[in-house]
Protein backbone atom coordinates (compact mmCIF):
# COMPACT_ATOMS: atom_id res chain seq x y z
CA UNK A 1 0.00 0.00 0.00
CA UNK A 2 1.43 3.42 -0.80
CA UNK A 3 1.93 6.24 1.27
CA UNK A 4 -0.31 8.51 -1.21
CA UNK A 5 -3.03 5.85 -0.81
CA UNK A 6 -2.80 6.15 2.91
CA UNK A 7 -3.09 10.08 2.96
CA UNK A 8 -6.34 10.00 1.04
CA UNK A 9 -8.22 7.11 2.67
CA UNK A 10 -7.00 8.54 6.15
CA UNK A 11 -7.79 4.74 7.22
CA UNK A 12 -11.36 6.25 7.26
CA UNK A 13 -14.00 2.97 7.96
CA UNK A 14 -16.69 2.04 5.26
CA UNK A 15 -19.27 -0.56 5.46
CA UNK A 16 -19.86 -2.16 2.18
CA UNK A 17 -23.52 -4.40 2.00
CA UNK A 18 -23.89 -6.55 -0.86
CA UNK A 19 -25.42 -9.97 -0.85
CA UNK A 20 -23.22 -11.15 -3.72
CA UNK A 21 -20.22 -12.85 -1.56
CA UNK A 22 -17.56 -13.27 -4.35
CA UNK A 23 -18.41 -9.34 -5.46
CA UNK A 24 -18.54 -7.83 -1.65
CA UNK A 25 -14.99 -10.07 -0.84
CA UNK A 26 -13.47 -8.48 -4.31
CA UNK A 27 -14.66 -4.78 -2.98
CA UNK A 28 -13.67 -5.49 0.36
CA UNK A 29 -9.87 -5.97 -0.43
CA UNK A 30 -9.33 -3.77 -3.05
CA UNK A 31 -10.93 -0.81 -0.87
CA UNK A 32 -8.56 -2.56 1.81
CA UNK A 33 -5.60 -2.32 -0.17
CA UNK A 34 -5.81 1.34 -0.81
CA UNK A 35 -6.13 2.11 3.07
CA UNK A 36 -9.44 1.95 4.29
CA UNK A 37 -10.73 -0.07 7.20
CA UNK A 38 -13.66 -2.05 5.45
CA UNK A 39 -16.34 -4.52 7.11
CA UNK A 40 -18.89 -6.17 5.09
CA UNK A 41 -22.60 -7.75 5.41
CA UNK A 42 -24.79 -9.72 3.17
CA UNK A 43 -27.93 -8.38 4.00
CA UNK A 44 -29.27 -4.46 5.52
CA UNK A 45 -29.88 -5.42 9.04
CA UNK A 46 -26.05 -6.60 9.31
CA UNK A 47 -24.85 -3.87 7.57
CA UNK A 48 -26.72 -1.28 9.94
CA UNK A 49 -25.21 -3.28 13.25
CA UNK A 50 -21.67 -2.03 11.80
CA UNK A 51 -22.26 1.37 11.73
CA UNK A 52 -20.67 3.44 14.25
CA UNK A 53 -19.01 6.99 14.80
CA UNK A 54 -16.45 6.38 13.10
CA UNK A 55 -17.89 5.29 9.83
CA UNK A 56 -17.26 7.92 6.84
CA UNK A 57 -18.98 6.03 4.37
CA UNK A 58 -21.83 2.85 3.84
CA UNK A 59 -22.13 1.37 -0.01
CA UNK A 60 -25.00 -0.68 -0.49
CA UNK A 61 -26.83 -2.67 -3.24
CA UNK A 62 -30.49 -1.48 -3.76
CA UNK A 63 -31.69 -4.77 -4.11
CA UNK A 64 -31.62 -6.62 -0.70
CA UNK A 65 -32.73 -9.53 0.97
CA UNK A 66 -35.08 -8.47 3.88
CA UNK A 67 -35.05 -4.65 4.10
CA UNK A 68 -33.74 -2.71 1.00
CA UNK A 69 -31.31 -0.04 0.41
CA UNK A 70 -33.21 2.54 1.06
CA UNK A 71 -34.59 1.56 4.08
CA UNK A 72 -31.06 1.51 4.79
CA UNK A 73 -30.09 4.63 3.69
CA UNK A 74 -32.83 5.99 5.87
CA UNK A 75 -31.55 3.82 9.03
CA UNK A 76 -28.09 5.25 8.48
CA UNK A 77 -28.56 8.95 8.09
CA UNK A 78 -30.96 8.30 11.16
CA UNK A 79 -28.00 6.86 13.27
CA UNK A 80 -25.63 10.21 11.50
CA UNK A 81 -26.43 12.50 8.89
CA UNK A 82 -23.13 13.31 8.47
CA UNK A 83 -22.52 9.23 7.17
CA UNK A 84 -22.36 9.53 3.20
CA UNK A 85 -24.34 6.49 1.23
CA UNK A 86 -23.42 5.30 -2.10
CA UNK A 87 -26.22 3.26 -3.52
CA UNK A 88 -25.35 0.49 -6.15
CA UNK A 89 -28.33 -0.67 -8.79
CA UNK A 90 -28.55 -2.16 -11.79
CA UNK A 91 -28.60 -0.39 -15.23
CA UNK A 92 -32.38 -0.70 -15.46
CA UNK A 93 -33.27 0.92 -11.53
CA UNK A 94 -31.29 4.00 -12.19
CA UNK A 95 -34.90 5.56 -11.54
CA UNK A 96 -34.76 4.02 -8.29
CA UNK A 97 -31.00 5.45 -7.54
CA UNK A 98 -31.88 8.76 -8.51
CA UNK A 99 -34.66 8.52 -5.76
CA UNK A 100 -32.12 7.69 -3.52
CA UNK A 101 -30.30 10.54 -4.43
CA UNK A 102 -33.53 12.35 -3.48
CA UNK A 103 -33.56 10.91 -0.06
CA UNK A 104 -30.25 11.88 0.75
CA UNK A 105 -27.77 9.33 -0.80
CA UNK A 106 -24.60 10.86 -1.80
CA UNK A 107 -24.43 9.06 -5.41
CA UNK A 108 -25.04 5.72 -6.72
CA UNK A 109 -23.05 3.34 -9.14
CA UNK A 110 -24.58 0.94 -11.87
CA UNK A 111 -23.77 -2.42 -11.94
CA UNK A 112 -21.03 -3.70 -12.36
CA UNK A 113 -19.27 -2.05 -9.87
CA UNK A 114 -15.62 -0.27 -11.40
CA UNK A 115 -14.10 0.02 -8.74
CA UNK A 116 -12.10 2.73 -9.25
CA UNK A 117 -15.46 4.89 -9.93
CA UNK A 118 -16.22 3.59 -6.64
CA UNK A 119 -12.84 4.31 -5.41
CA UNK A 120 -13.27 7.93 -6.59
CA UNK A 121 -16.79 8.31 -4.44
CA UNK A 122 -15.80 7.23 -1.27
CA UNK A 123 -12.26 9.12 -1.83
CA UNK A 124 -14.36 12.70 -2.50
CA UNK A 125 -16.62 11.74 0.69
CA UNK A 126 -13.92 11.08 2.82
CA UNK A 127 -11.84 14.48 2.05
CA UNK A 128 -15.42 16.05 2.47
CA UNK A 129 -15.73 14.73 6.00
CA UNK A 130 -12.38 15.95 6.55
CA UNK A 131 -13.22 19.26 5.86
CA UNK A 132 -16.81 19.37 8.17
CA UNK A 133 -14.66 17.85 10.69
CA UNK A 134 -11.97 20.63 10.59
CA UNK A 135 -14.45 23.96 10.17
CA UNK A 136 -16.34 22.07 13.33
CA UNK A 137 -13.32 21.51 14.95
CA UNK A 138 -11.75 24.88 14.58
CA UNK A 139 -14.59 26.96 15.28
CA UNK A 140 -14.87 24.65 18.67
CA UNK A 141 -11.41 25.46 19.07
CA UNK A 142 -12.16 29.39 18.88
CA UNK A 143 -15.45 29.26 20.98
CA UNK A 144 -13.78 27.43 23.71
CA UNK A 145 -10.58 29.67 23.95
CA UNK A 146 -11.69 32.83 22.94
CA UNK A 147 -15.38 32.74 23.00
CA UNK A 148 -15.89 34.10 19.40
CA UNK A 149 -16.10 31.72 16.26
CA UNK A 150 -17.81 33.72 13.62
CA UNK A 151 -14.04 34.48 12.82
CA UNK A 152 -11.81 32.31 10.65
CA UNK A 153 -8.22 32.05 10.67
CA UNK A 154 -5.59 29.90 11.75
CA UNK A 155 -2.35 31.68 10.96
CA UNK A 156 0.56 33.56 13.49
CA UNK A 157 -1.28 36.83 12.28
CA UNK A 158 -4.93 36.02 13.34
CA UNK A 159 -4.24 34.09 16.13
CA UNK A 160 -2.27 37.32 17.29
CA UNK A 161 -5.66 39.23 16.49
CA UNK A 162 -7.35 36.35 18.66
CA UNK A 163 -5.15 37.19 21.90
CA UNK A 164 -5.37 40.66 21.92
CA UNK A 165 -9.06 40.19 21.52
CA UNK A 166 -9.22 37.59 24.55
CA UNK A 167 -7.06 40.14 26.38
CA UNK A 168 -8.75 43.19 25.96
CA UNK A 169 -12.55 41.70 26.18
CA UNK A 170 -12.83 41.76 29.76
CA UNK A 171 -11.67 45.46 30.50
CA UNK A 172 -13.29 48.89 29.66
CA UNK A 173 -10.55 49.75 27.06
CA UNK A 174 -11.57 51.29 23.82
CA UNK A 175 -10.62 50.01 21.09
CA UNK A 176 -9.83 50.93 17.60
CA UNK A 177 -9.78 48.48 14.70
CA UNK A 178 -8.31 49.57 11.37
CA UNK A 179 -8.39 47.70 8.17
CA UNK A 180 -9.46 47.55 4.84
CA UNK A 181 -13.35 47.42 3.74
CA UNK A 182 -14.05 43.78 4.05
CA UNK A 183 -11.44 42.29 6.15
CA UNK A 184 -13.78 41.68 9.32
CA UNK A 185 -13.86 44.99 11.31
CA UNK A 186 -17.54 44.99 12.72
CA UNK A 187 -16.95 41.05 13.54
CA UNK A 188 -14.21 41.88 15.83
CA UNK A 189 -15.92 44.33 17.39
CA UNK A 190 -18.88 41.51 17.90
CA UNK A 191 -16.03 39.07 19.54
CA UNK A 192 -14.60 41.67 21.87
CA UNK A 193 -18.30 42.06 22.87
CA UNK A 194 -19.48 38.75 23.33
CA UNK A 195 -16.27 37.70 24.97
CA UNK A 196 -16.70 40.79 27.54
CA UNK A 197 -18.62 40.81 30.79
CA UNK A 198 -21.09 42.97 28.58
CA UNK A 199 -22.40 40.57 26.39
CA UNK A 200 -25.74 40.40 27.63
CA UNK A 201 -25.95 43.74 26.79
CA UNK A 202 -26.78 45.12 23.81
CA UNK A 203 -24.45 45.62 20.85
CA UNK A 204 -24.75 48.18 18.22
CA UNK A 205 -23.21 49.34 15.45
CA UNK A 206 -23.55 52.98 13.59
CA UNK A 207 -21.84 53.79 10.50
CA UNK A 208 -21.18 57.22 10.84
CA UNK A 209 -21.01 57.46 6.61
CA UNK A 210 -24.34 55.86 6.52
CA UNK A 211 -26.15 59.29 7.10
CA UNK A 212 -25.56 63.56 6.12
CA UNK A 213 -23.74 64.67 8.91
CA UNK A 214 -26.43 67.33 10.40
CA UNK A 215 -28.15 63.91 11.10
CA UNK A 216 -25.30 61.81 12.69
CA UNK A 217 -25.47 64.16 16.32
CA UNK A 218 -29.50 62.98 16.83
CA UNK A 219 -28.59 59.36 15.90
CA UNK A 220 -25.63 59.12 18.43
CA UNK A 221 -26.77 61.87 21.37
CA UNK A 222 -30.65 61.25 20.64
CA UNK A 223 -32.82 64.82 20.73
CA UNK A 224 -36.15 66.42 22.92
CA UNK A 225 -39.28 66.88 20.85
CA UNK A 226 -39.10 70.00 19.56
CA UNK A 227 -35.06 70.25 19.24
CA UNK A 228 -35.30 70.73 15.56
CA UNK A 229 -37.67 70.97 12.15
CA UNK A 230 -39.52 67.73 12.49
CA UNK A 231 -38.04 66.25 16.21
CA UNK A 232 -41.99 65.21 16.94
CA UNK A 233 -40.89 63.52 20.00
CA UNK A 234 -38.24 62.41 22.45
CA UNK A 235 -34.98 59.90 21.06
CA UNK A 236 -33.23 58.38 23.07
CA UNK A 237 -30.06 57.79 20.50
CA UNK A 238 -27.59 55.05 20.39
CA UNK A 239 -25.68 56.06 23.32
CA UNK A 240 -28.78 55.51 25.29
CA UNK A 241 -29.82 52.11 23.90
CA UNK A 242 -26.37 50.97 24.31
CA UNK A 243 -25.90 51.49 27.77
CA UNK A 244 -24.46 49.17 30.01
CA UNK A 245 -23.20 47.67 26.55
CA UNK A 246 -21.27 48.28 23.03
CA UNK A 247 -20.93 50.81 20.68
CA UNK A 248 -19.44 50.36 17.34
CA UNK A 249 -18.59 53.54 15.62
CA UNK A 250 -17.65 52.76 12.24
CA UNK A 251 -15.98 54.78 9.89
CA UNK A 252 -15.19 56.86 12.62
CA UNK A 253 -13.11 59.26 10.16
CA UNK A 254 -16.40 60.74 8.46
CA UNK A 255 -17.47 62.17 11.72
CA UNK A 256 -17.26 66.25 11.31
CA UNK A 257 -14.63 68.41 14.28
CA UNK A 258 -18.10 69.29 15.85
CA UNK A 259 -18.84 65.88 16.50
CA UNK A 260 -15.54 64.49 17.59
CA UNK A 261 -15.60 66.89 20.37
CA UNK A 262 -19.28 65.56 21.65
CA UNK A 263 -16.99 61.56 20.94
CA UNK A 264 -14.64 62.82 23.02
CA UNK A 265 -16.25 64.20 26.00
CA UNK A 266 -18.40 60.61 25.99
CA UNK A 267 -15.24 59.35 26.11
CA UNK A 268 -13.55 61.07 29.18
CA UNK A 269 -16.55 61.69 31.30
CA UNK A 270 -19.03 59.06 30.23
CA UNK A 271 -21.75 61.26 29.86
CA UNK A 272 -23.64 63.10 27.00
CA UNK A 273 -26.19 65.63 26.43
CA UNK A 274 -29.49 65.07 24.06
CA UNK A 275 -29.71 67.72 21.25
CA UNK A 276 -32.22 70.40 22.95
CA UNK A 277 -31.81 69.48 26.27
CA UNK A 278 -29.50 70.70 29.44
CA UNK A 279 -29.62 67.38 31.09
CA UNK A 280 -26.42 65.69 31.66
CA UNK A 281 -26.95 62.01 31.26
CA UNK A 282 -24.81 59.74 32.82
CA UNK A 283 -23.98 56.42 30.57
CA UNK A 284 -21.58 53.34 30.61
CA UNK A 285 -21.06 52.57 27.00
CA UNK A 286 -17.86 51.26 25.78
CA UNK A 287 -16.65 52.27 22.30
CA UNK A 288 -15.41 50.00 20.27
CA UNK A 289 -14.48 52.48 16.85
CA UNK A 290 -13.33 51.14 13.30
CA UNK A 291 -11.86 52.86 10.18
CA UNK A 292 -10.35 52.24 6.59
CA UNK A 293 -8.42 55.11 6.72
CA UNK A 294 -4.89 55.90 8.12
CA UNK A 295 -6.34 58.23 11.03
CA UNK A 296 -2.51 58.96 12.04
CA UNK A 297 -2.95 60.84 8.43
CA UNK A 298 -6.13 62.56 9.01
CA UNK A 299 -4.30 63.82 12.03
CA UNK A 300 -1.40 64.95 10.35
CA UNK A 301 -3.75 66.92 7.53
CA UNK A 302 -5.99 68.21 10.45
CA UNK A 303 -9.65 66.50 9.78
CA UNK A 304 -9.03 64.68 12.91
CA UNK A 305 -8.64 65.60 16.33
CA UNK A 306 -5.17 64.18 17.73
CA UNK A 307 -6.75 63.87 21.27
CA UNK A 308 -9.60 62.12 20.20
CA UNK A 309 -7.52 59.93 17.99
CA UNK A 310 -5.10 58.27 21.36
CA UNK A 311 -8.56 58.30 23.43
CA UNK A 312 -9.61 55.26 20.84
CA UNK A 313 -6.79 54.40 20.13
CA UNK A 314 -6.12 52.39 23.63
CA UNK A 315 -5.51 49.20 22.09
CA UNK A 316 -5.12 48.84 18.64
CA UNK A 317 -5.99 45.88 15.95
CA UNK A 318 -4.61 46.51 12.60
CA UNK A 319 -6.81 43.84 10.31
CA UNK A 320 -4.33 42.82 7.41
CA UNK A 321 -5.65 42.20 3.98
CA UNK A 322 -6.70 39.24 2.65
CA UNK A 323 -3.82 39.34 0.05
CA UNK A 324 -1.52 39.02 3.00
CA UNK A 325 -2.78 36.14 4.13
CA UNK A 326 -3.74 33.58 1.38
CA UNK A 327 -2.93 30.88 3.26
CA UNK A 328 -6.82 30.77 4.88
CA UNK A 329 -8.17 31.53 1.57
CA UNK A 330 -8.99 27.91 1.49
CA UNK A 331 -10.67 27.86 4.96
CA UNK A 332 -12.62 30.45 4.34
CA UNK A 333 -13.50 29.18 0.96
CA UNK A 334 -14.93 25.98 2.57
CA UNK A 335 -16.78 27.49 5.27
CA UNK A 336 -18.47 30.50 3.19
CA UNK A 337 -19.26 27.18 0.74
CA UNK A 338 -20.95 25.05 3.51
CA UNK A 339 -22.97 28.23 4.37
CA UNK A 340 -23.93 28.84 1.28
CA UNK A 341 -25.08 24.99 0.96
CA UNK A 342 -26.82 25.40 4.39
CA UNK A 343 -28.27 29.19 3.62
CA UNK A 344 -29.88 28.26 0.10
CA UNK A 345 -30.68 24.53 0.58
CA UNK A 346 -28.01 23.32 -2.10
CA UNK A 347 -26.86 19.73 -2.81
CA UNK A 348 -23.52 19.03 -1.68
CA UNK A 349 -20.87 20.53 -2.98
CA UNK A 350 -17.22 20.99 -3.14
CA UNK A 351 -14.47 23.09 -4.64
CA UNK A 352 -11.90 21.07 -6.55
CA UNK A 353 -8.23 21.92 -6.14
CA UNK A 354 -7.72 23.82 -9.30
CA UNK A 355 -10.33 25.96 -7.86
CA UNK A 356 -8.85 26.77 -4.64
CA UNK A 357 -5.12 27.15 -6.31
CA UNK A 358 -7.08 30.31 -8.26
CA UNK A 359 -8.76 31.68 -5.13
CA UNK A 360 -5.92 31.44 -3.20
CA UNK A 361 -3.92 33.43 -5.85
CA UNK A 362 -6.12 36.04 -6.22
CA UNK A 363 -5.64 39.76 -5.03
CA UNK A 364 -8.98 40.17 -3.38
CA UNK A 365 -9.60 43.75 -3.74
CA UNK A 366 -12.49 43.30 -1.66
CA UNK A 367 -10.99 40.84 0.74
CA UNK A 368 -13.26 38.51 2.54
CA UNK A 369 -16.43 39.59 2.05
CA UNK A 370 -15.78 39.50 -1.35
CA UNK A 371 -14.92 36.16 -1.42
CA UNK A 372 -17.90 35.48 0.58
CA UNK A 373 -19.67 36.68 -2.50
CA UNK A 374 -18.03 35.06 -5.12
CA UNK A 375 -18.57 31.54 -3.39
CA UNK A 376 -21.72 32.29 -2.46
CA UNK A 377 -22.16 33.30 -6.56
CA UNK A 378 -20.34 29.89 -7.72
CA UNK A 379 -22.33 27.56 -5.31
CA UNK A 380 -25.53 29.00 -6.36
CA UNK A 381 -24.64 28.79 -10.26
CA UNK A 382 -23.11 25.16 -9.60
CA UNK A 383 -24.26 23.15 -12.40
CA UNK A 384 -22.17 19.52 -11.17
CA UNK A 385 -20.96 18.17 -7.55
CA UNK A 386 -17.80 20.22 -7.99
CA UNK A 387 -16.66 23.99 -8.89
CA UNK A 388 -13.88 24.50 -10.68
CA UNK A 389 -11.88 27.18 -11.71
CA UNK A 390 -14.00 27.99 -14.65
CA UNK A 391 -16.88 28.13 -12.70
CA UNK A 392 -15.72 31.10 -10.46
CA UNK A 393 -17.45 34.15 -11.28
CA UNK A 394 -15.02 37.25 -12.95
CA UNK A 395 -12.77 38.45 -11.92
CA UNK A 396 -11.37 35.60 -10.24
CA UNK A 397 -8.87 33.48 -12.57
CA UNK A 398 -10.14 35.40 -15.50
CA UNK A 399 -7.70 37.75 -17.39
CA UNK A 400 -8.81 40.96 -19.43
CA UNK A 401 -9.06 39.49 -22.36
CA UNK A 402 -12.19 37.63 -20.91
CA UNK A 403 -9.64 33.68 -20.91
CA UNK A 404 -9.33 31.51 -17.64
CA UNK A 405 -5.58 33.10 -16.58
CA UNK A 406 -3.22 31.14 -14.37
CA UNK A 407 -5.39 32.04 -11.05
CA UNK A 408 -2.56 35.53 -10.90
CA UNK A 409 0.06 32.87 -10.02
CA UNK A 410 2.27 34.66 -12.90
CA UNK A 411 2.68 37.53 -14.68
CA UNK A 412 5.69 39.22 -16.98
CA UNK A 413 8.13 40.59 -15.32
CA UNK A 414 8.29 38.44 -12.06
CA UNK A 415 11.30 38.01 -10.79
CA UNK A 416 12.76 34.42 -9.90
CA UNK A 417 12.02 35.00 -6.29
CA UNK A 418 8.65 36.54 -6.98
CA UNK A 419 7.43 33.72 -8.73
CA UNK A 420 9.07 30.78 -6.51
CA UNK A 421 7.11 32.69 -4.08
CA UNK A 422 3.99 32.23 -5.82
CA UNK A 423 5.15 28.70 -6.54
CA UNK A 424 4.87 27.80 -3.06
CA UNK A 425 1.92 29.82 -1.62
CA UNK A 426 -0.21 28.20 -4.52
CA UNK A 427 1.19 24.64 -3.18
CA UNK A 428 0.89 25.22 0.46
CA UNK A 429 -2.90 26.43 -0.61
CA UNK A 430 -3.75 23.09 -2.70
CA UNK A 431 -2.45 20.85 0.28
CA UNK A 432 -4.36 22.99 2.98
CA UNK A 433 -1.15 24.53 4.46
CA UNK A 434 0.29 20.36 5.39
CA UNK A 435 4.34 22.12 4.43
CA UNK A 436 5.60 17.57 4.14
CA UNK A 437 3.26 17.16 1.36
CA UNK A 438 4.13 20.47 -0.24
CA UNK A 439 7.68 20.25 -0.31
CA UNK A 440 7.08 16.68 -1.40
CA UNK A 441 5.21 18.43 -4.14
CA UNK A 442 7.77 20.89 -5.18
CA UNK A 443 10.65 18.79 -4.80
CA UNK A 444 12.18 20.63 -1.89
CA UNK A 445 13.21 19.18 1.19
CA UNK A 446 10.68 20.64 4.15
CA UNK A 447 13.29 22.28 5.97
CA UNK A 448 13.92 24.48 3.09
CA UNK A 449 10.55 24.95 2.70
CA UNK A 450 10.26 26.43 6.14
CA UNK A 451 14.03 27.84 5.96
CA UNK A 452 11.82 30.30 2.57
CA UNK A 453 8.84 30.87 4.63
CA UNK A 454 10.50 31.84 7.39
CA UNK A 455 12.24 34.14 5.11
CA UNK A 456 9.25 35.64 3.82
CA UNK A 457 7.61 36.39 7.37
CA UNK A 458 10.75 38.48 7.67
CA UNK A 459 9.56 40.37 4.41
CA UNK A 460 6.43 42.03 3.37
CA UNK A 461 4.41 39.10 3.29
CA UNK A 462 3.46 37.14 6.43
CA UNK A 463 1.13 34.48 6.63
CA UNK A 464 -2.51 35.05 6.61
CA UNK A 465 -5.54 34.30 7.86
CA UNK A 466 -9.27 35.85 7.97
CA UNK A 467 -12.32 36.42 9.55
CA UNK A 468 -15.73 37.33 7.56
CA UNK A 469 -15.75 40.52 6.15
CA UNK A 470 -17.75 43.67 7.99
Amino acid sequence: MSGGDESRSDGARVILIEDDDALRDALCEYLADKGYDVAGADNGAAGVELVDETTAAVVTDLKLPGQSGLEVLKQVKGIDPDIQVIVATGHGSVDSAVAAMRDGAYHYVTKPINPTVLLKMIEDVVEKGRLRRENRELRAQLADRYGFDQILGRSPKMLEIFEIIRHVAPTRATVLVSGESGTGKELVARAIHHASPRRDRPFIAFNCAALPANLIESELFGHEKGAFTGAVGRRKGLFGAADGGTLLVDEVSELDVTLQAKLLRVLEERAYTPLGSTQEIKVDVRIVAATNKDLQQAVADGSFREDLYYRLKVVSIGLPPLRERRDDVPLLARAFLDQAIREHGLRDLRLDPEAIRVLSAHDWPGNVRELKNTIESAAVLARGEVIGKDALPPPVGIDRSGAPSSGGLFHVGMTMAELERAAIDATLAETDGNRTRAARMLGISLRTLQRKLKDYQGGDGGEGSAGAGD
